[in-house]
């Protein structure tokens, strides 16, 4: 067989369901099939009672079957086989969904042990589509097996045998069980294993080229393709295994690093307007702030002024937490940018362009502009969807005026107005810049390079870009997804500003936090209610997850708790109009409750607004509960989070159980010094496949477990720049090129 061989031809054994199924999951090919990856091997599987098992849990179990029947679902006639385990400690119910031939795979009576996910059904927990060996054989064949050693035949028949013993036992042989792929509606693990027996019996693999190099292979001791190939798929012990998938998740990253360095490279060719500040000037600006500067914020102030001032454009992105004073930064530089003359002449100011994701947040930064440089005799526009403004108004001064599109754009392009704030219109073929020197762009990092091209002018000068996110991201993920701009932190918060009161509520503290929020509403402050839901499930889905909705709880709180306050609903199905409408009155103080969904993450600046209440929050990552708390740490006055957990609050010293992790979990929130610190936890206690907003990214779960070992993502980075920088296109590594290409998106090469 050959890697571009189609399946349907080389197995011509598919049925109609398979082929949909592999279709589903994007496997065509031979090569598609080789690199679809086994998630887990049944072995390394965490062994359990069956009485010590949570909801979320993938666990193995050791025990008798019995009970076994087939039968349909009574709305969806989906076939379903079921059955119940039983071990020394308890018993519980197995269901095969899609798969009711599995039931009939087993007798009654049968010892044998199953791997699968633990779920909370109408009548109790569940294991969800187990994979099963029958003790001492495996399932797949009994003649194939991986294991090179067997548990004497007598232990087996020992009812007295505990699961922790059979794993003991087991765990002398050195080999692992069988794989278990990622698998959809009508393929399973053992079409997988079997279709790729085939392959390397066909010696297909002897044909492989590899497109890592040789040397880096050799300098962090990673296994070749072909050697990585059969070892994660077949891996004879753990070992193996474990060599394998570091080498994939290794080669992820640094795919990933090569095409942001090649961005990096590419950008940086283009000259750019070298921005030469006074050190005076600079200080007399952060003095007009309402507070002193954080050493933070004065480290990345002279970051960011140092890059401006060479030759090339800077690419850097800004982290820090909502509140930590990103916008200070970004007006220092604006100042700085528009105090310097374009090259050469003697008038006129250099231009900066500053994009916002909402037309609510666009409006509030040139308000705040306009605070900032009132002083000066500096011009300010205005441009969204909803029109257009301009600062100063000459009929009103010291105000702004609503002018025409046409005249905006007018005075942008012959540099009258040198600072201008919007949505993304501000990127529009239609507006144009006469010398333009700097872009912030605000909550909108991935700013692609496509449209990065877009600002580069005629004659190759390309602006500085300072790129801005509230959002908390590990250390390792932002080396790799932003490995294109360089990073500053700002891990402090202004002083004087109080600390978020946060408390973990549990059910029976419910309505005694509602008396205190009262208070604060009472006090005129407002309350944003976060819920994970936008509407209820449908009651006869039977896994549908119960959880709060916006809606519903909007209209519970109507009519329970706060009658006499006016409750405002936003989610992500409304229209762009009616959620703008809804957070301009909420603004203005016209509604005193608004229930949202998370659609407030990337939200508006409500000094007001003082209390954040989140349902369901076992529902969130911590670095999204941290940064939907920080919508209420916008003024002096005291903040309150409070969590709502379903979860009852055991000792966090025993926090062994599914609701003692959550619990535990959620209890970082009160311990944790910032945004950073929850990410990396979150990384951590989740998981990467969980962590939120991952999948957005490209990003395998493979490749997110990379994102766990810094070492591993800084070698990756380290020899992307090498590489890079010793043969911008890759010449000498056309497999590698092509590998590139493929993994991680349209790679810009000339």
């Amino acid at each position: 067989m050959e890697l571009s061989d189609q399946l349907e031809t080389k197995f011509p054994k598919l049925d109609d369901n398979q082929k949909r199924a592999l279709r589903r999951l994007k496997i065509f090919s031979v090569a598609d099939l080789l690199f679809h990856f086994p998630i887990r091997y049944s072995d390394i599987s965490e062994v359990k009672n069956i009485a010590d098992l949570s909801p979320g849990d993938v666990a193995t179990v050791y025990g008798k079957v019995s009970k076994l029947k087939t039968k349909k679902s009574f709305r969806s006639r989906m076939p379903t086989g079921e059955g119940e385990i039983t071990d020394l400690s308890g018993k519980i119910k197995i269901i095969w969904f899609n798969q009711a031939y599995l039931a009939k795979m087993i007798k009654d009576g049968e010892t044998v042990k199953l791997t699968g996910k633990v779920t909370a059904g109408k009548n109790g927990i569940y294991l969800a589509n187990p994979e099963f060996e029958k003790m001492p054989d495996m399932p797949i064949d009994s003649h194939d097996t991986l294991f090179k050693s067997r548990p004497p035949e007598n232990f087996l028949n020992n009812k007295a045998v505990t699961a922790r013993e059979v794993e003991k036992n087991f765990q002398e042989a050195e080999g692992l069980s069988y794989p278990i792929y990622p698998e959809t509606r009508g393929i399973t693990s053992k079409w997988f294993y079997h279709a790729v027996e085939k392959i390397f019996k066909d010696k297909t693999l002897d044909r492989i080229e590899d497109y890592i190099p040789d040397d880096i292979l050799k300098k962090y001791h990673l296994p070749t393709l072909k050697t990585a190939l059969v070892w994660i798929h077949k891996p004879k012990n753990k070992n193996d295994a474990e060599s394998a998938r570091k080498r994939f998740a290794f080669e992820e990253v640094f795919c990933i690093q090569l095409e942001r360095q090649h961005d990096k490279f590419e950008y940086r060719k283009n000259k750019s307007f070298q921005i030469k500040p006074k050190e005076k000037y600079v200080k007399e600006f952060l003095q007009r702030f309402p507070f002193d500067a954080t050493n933070s914020q004065k480290k990345s102030i002279d970051t960011v002024l140092a890059d401006m001032g060479k030759t090339f454009p800077m690419s850097r992105l800004l982290e820090g937490d909502v509140g930590s004073g990103k916008t200070a930064v970004a007006a220092t530089a604006s100042y700085v940018t528009v105090q310097q003359r374009p090259n050469g002449q003697s008038f006129g100011n250099l231009q900066v362009a500053y994009m916002a994701p909402t037309e609510i947040l666009s409006t509030q930064h040139f308000e705040s502009f306009i605070e900032y440089f009132r002083h000066l005799p500096i011009n300010i526009g205005l441009i969204t969807g909803s029109g257009c403004r301009k600062f100063p108004s000459k009929v009103n001064l010291g105000n702004w005026t609503t002018i025409s599109r046409a005249q905006l754009l007018k005075w942008v392009a012959n540099g009258e107005i040198p600072i201008l704030i919007g949505t993304h219109a501000l990127i529009q073929k239609t507006v144009k810049f006469k010398n333009l020197a700097l872009v912030v762009i605000d909550e909108q990092h991935r700013f692609g390079t496509a449209q990065r091209r877009k600002l580069v002018r005629k004659d190759n000068i390309a602006p500085h870009l300072l790129s801005m996110t509230a959002t908390p991201i590990p250390r390792t993920l932002a080396l790799t997804i932003y490995g294109d701009l360089d990073l500053s932190l700002l891990d402090e918060m202004p002083a004087g500003r109080k600390p978020i009161i946060t408390e973990i509520i549990t059910p029976d503290k419910r309505n005694e936090t509602y008396e205190k929020v009262r208070q604060e509403l009472k006090a005129g402050r407002q309350l944003y209610v976060i819920c994970p839901r936008i509407f209820e499930p449908d009651p006869e889905k039977e896994l549908a997850l119960n959880v709060k909705s916006a809606v519903e709880e909007a209209k519970r709180l109507k009519r329970e708790v706060f009658r006499e306050y006016e409750i405002g609903i936003l989610h992500s199905k409304m229209s762009k109009e009616k959620k703008e409408k809804v957070m301009a009155e909420f603004t203005e103080g016209k509604i005193n409750i608004l229930c949202a969904t998370s659609v407030v993450e990337v939200g508006v600046n409500v000094p007001n607004a003082t209390v954040i209440i989140i349902e369901g929050a076992e529902r969130f990552g911590l670095a999204q509960l941290h940064q939907l708390r920080g919508r209420v740490i916008r003024s002096m006055h005291q903040a309150y989070c409070y969590v709502f957990a379903d979860a009852k609050r055991p000792s966090f010293a025993k926090a062994t159980d599914g609701q003692g992790k959550t619990m535990a979990r959620l209890n970082a929130l009160i311990t944790a010094k910032n945004g950073f610190e929850l990410a990396e936890l979150d990384l951590t206690l989740r998981g990467a496949g969980e962590l939120g907003g991952t999948k957005q990214w490209g990003i395998t779960d493979l490749g997110m477990e990379a994102i766990k070992n810094i070492r591993m993502v800084e070698a990756a980075r380290t020899e992307a720049i090498r590489l890079i920088e010793e043969d911008p296109e890759l010449a000498r590594y056309p497999l590698l090129k092509q590998k590139v290409r493929k993994k991680a998106g349209e790679f810009h090469f000339e």
